[in-house]
C-alpha cells in the first residue's frame, strides 16, 4: 500500500507519467475509476479517428471514378462503423494494460480522494475502501464535456462527444454547437455519411484558435461539402419536447430556428477536479484549474498535477509531455520547462488542419517584423497525383534573424507534416536552413520547403 509515486488517472498524462516513473526506478501505482487509457484512448483521440477513417474510406468510394475505378454500390453501415471504432479503442486500452504489467505498475480500479500526510483513500469499484500512501502523488484526472446553462445535455437529444460516438442510429440531422477540433471533426464525420449538419459558432469564424486564413479555407471546404455554417451566432435555447428538436439561434439578423434530431454540444471541456479532496489538503486552484509551477508541483509538498486540469493546451500529447517532465524533475534529472508555444495542434476533419507557434496576427502583435510564405497544394505534384489538391502550407519567419515563428497547414495528411516544424523550431532552425534542406520528391512535405522559399522570394514552383 506504500508507493514512491501514485498517479490518479490513467489517461495519456497519467499512464505515461507512471511508465516513466517505473523506468526511473520508482515503485509506482495508478488509480483509475473507469478504463485504462482515459478519455483519449476510450472516448476521444483514438475512437474518433477510427470514425473519421471510415468516413474517409466512404468518400473514396464515392469518388472512385476520379481515380479510374468503377465501384458498384457502397453504403455506410452506421452501426458497423461505431462497432469498429469501439473495437479500436478496446484494443488500445488493452495495450495500456500490457504496458502496466510490463513495467510492473500496480493498477487500482476505484475513485481516489486525497488525504493529508501523503495518504489517498480509494473507494474500490467492488465497493470496499482502502488507503494508500505515496511520497509523491500526481493528479491527472483529465476533463469532461463542458455544459452551458442554456444547453444542458440529456444524453439523448442534446449530447456531448461521448454519446456522439455511440449513437444507436445515425441521425438524419445534426446541429453542432462549437467549431473547435471536436465540433468540426464530428461535423465532417456525420456530414460525410449523409447526415444534414449545421455548425453554430459564437465567434466570427470557425476554428477560431487557428490562423485566419486557415479558418477561411476550412469554412470554404466544409460549405462545399454541404455543411451549413453560422458564425457570430449563439444558441439561446433548445426545445426538445417534440420528435425533432428546435434550436433557437441568435444571429446578427435576429433569431433563427434550426430543426435537428440531435444537438451536439462541443463548446469545450471542464477539468475534473471535484471530489478529489484538493480542498481538504489545501491545494490551490483558480478558475477550475490546479495551480502548479513549471514542473507541475502544487503548493502542497508531494502533490503534483498535469494534463487538462492545469494551465496550457488541453491536448493528449501535452499531458504526456507534462507527465514525463514532472516525473523526471522528481527524480532530480536536469529538465527544461515545456515551451507551450512549440506545441502542435491538429484537427482531423477533411481537409486536416495542423499548426504550431505564432499565427500571423499573433506574431505582429508580439512586435515581430515578419516574412510570410505560402505554398498551395494545387501546385504540389504529390497532391495532384493523390487527388488531394485542396489547402496550403503557410510559414512565418522573423525578418531580422530568420527565426521560425510558426506554421499553419490545411490539407490532406498535414497532421503528419507538422512535426518537421516542431523539431525545426526546437533546434532553432532558420528559414534559409529549411530552404537548403533537401526534401524528397514527390511528397506533400515539399510544401514546407517551398513555402519557406516563398517567404524569401526564392520559390521555384509558383
Amino acid at each position: 500500500m506504500n508507493y514512491d509515486i501514485i498517479v490518479i488517472g490513467s489517461g495519456p498524462g497519467g499512464y505515461v507519467a507512471a511508465i516513466r516513473a517505473a523506468q526511473l526506478g520508482f515503485k509506482t501505482a495508478v488509480i483509475e475509476r473507469e478504463s485504462l487509457g482515459g478519455i483519449c484512448l476510450n472516448w476521444g483521440c483514438i475512437p474518433t479517428k477510427a470514425l473519421l477513417k471510415s468516413a474517409q474510406v466512404f468518400e473514396y468510394l464515392q469518388h472512385a471514378a476520379d481515380y479510374g475505378i468503377t465501384v458498384q454500390g457502397g453504403e455506410p453501415d452506421f452501426n458497423a462503423i461505431v462497432k469498429r471504432s469501439r473495437s479500436v479503442a478496446e484494443g488500445m486500452s488493452k495495450g495500456v494494460q500490457f504496458l502496466m504489467k510490463k513495467n510492473k505498475i500496480d493498477v487500482v480500479m476505484g475513485t481516489a480522494s486525497l488525504k493529508k500526510g501523503g495518504k489517498i483513500a480509494v473507494k474500490l469499484n467492488d465497493g470496499t475502501t482502502k488507503e494508500y500512501t505515496a511520497k509523491h502523488t500526481i493528479v491527472a484526472t483529465g476533463a469532461r464535456s463542458r455544459e452551458l446553462p442554456n444547453l444542458k445535455q440529456d444524453g439523448k437529444k442534446i449530447i456531448g462527444y461521448r454519446q456522439a460516438m455511440v449513437l444507436e442510429k445515425q441521425p438524419a440531422s445534426l446541429v453542432v454547437v462549437g467549431s473547435g477540433a471536436i465540433g468540426v471533426e464530428f461535423a465532417y464525420f456525420y456530414n460525410s455519411i449523409g447526415t444534414k449538419v449545421t455548425i453554430v459558432e459564437f465567434m466570427d469564424r470557425i476554428v477560431p484558435v487557428e490562423d485566419e486564413e486557415i479558418s477561411k479555407q476550412l469554412e470554404k471546404s466544409l460549405k462545399k461539402a454541404g455543411i451549413q455554417i453560422l458564425t457570430k451566432a449563439e444558441v439561446t435555447s433548445v426545445d426538445t419536447s417534440g420528435k425533432i428538436s428546435k434550436v433557437s439561434v441568435k444571429t446578427a439578423t435576429g433569431i433563427e430556428i434550426l430543426e435537428a434530431e440531435i444537438v451536439l454540444s462541443a463548446v469545450g471541456i471542464t477539468p475534473n477536479i471535484e471530489n478529489l479532496g484538493l480542498e481538504d489538503v489545501g491545494v490551490k486552484t483558480d478558475k477550475g484549474r490546479v495551480l502548479v509551477d513549471d514542473f507541475y508541483k502544487t503548493n502542497v509538498e508531494g502533490i503534483y498535477a498535469i494534463g487538462d486540469i492545469v494551465k496550457g493546451q488541453a491536448l493528449a500529447h501535452v499531458a504526456s509531455a507534462e507527465g514525463i517532465t514532472c516525473v523526471e524533475k522528481i527524480k532530480g534529472l536536469h529538465v527544461d520547462p515545456i515551451n507551450y508555444n512549440n506545441v502542435p495542434g491538429c484537427t482531423y476533419c477533411s481537409p486536416e488542419i495542423s499548426s504550431v507557434g505564432y499565427t500571423e496576427k499573433a506574431a505582429k502583435d508580439a512586435g515581430y517584423e515578419i516574412k510570410v510564405g505560402k505554398f498551395p497544394f494545387s501546385a504540389s505534384g504529390k497532391a495532384s497525383a493523390a487527388g488531394n489538391k485542396e489547402g496550403f502550407v503557410k510559414v512565418i519567419f522573423d525578418a531580422k534573424y530568420g527565426e521560425f515563428l510558426g506554421a499553419h497547414m490545411i490539407g490532406a495528411n498535414v497532421t503528419e507534416l507538422i512535426a518537421e516544424v516542431v523539431v525545426a523550431r526546437k533546434l532553432e532552425t532558420t528559414g534559409h536552413e529549411i530552404i537548403k534542406s533537401i526534401h524528397p520528391h514527390p511528397t506533400m512535405s515539399e510544401a514546407i520547403m517551398e513555402a519557406a522559399a516563398d517567404a524569401y522570394g526564392e520559390v521555384i514552383h509558383l
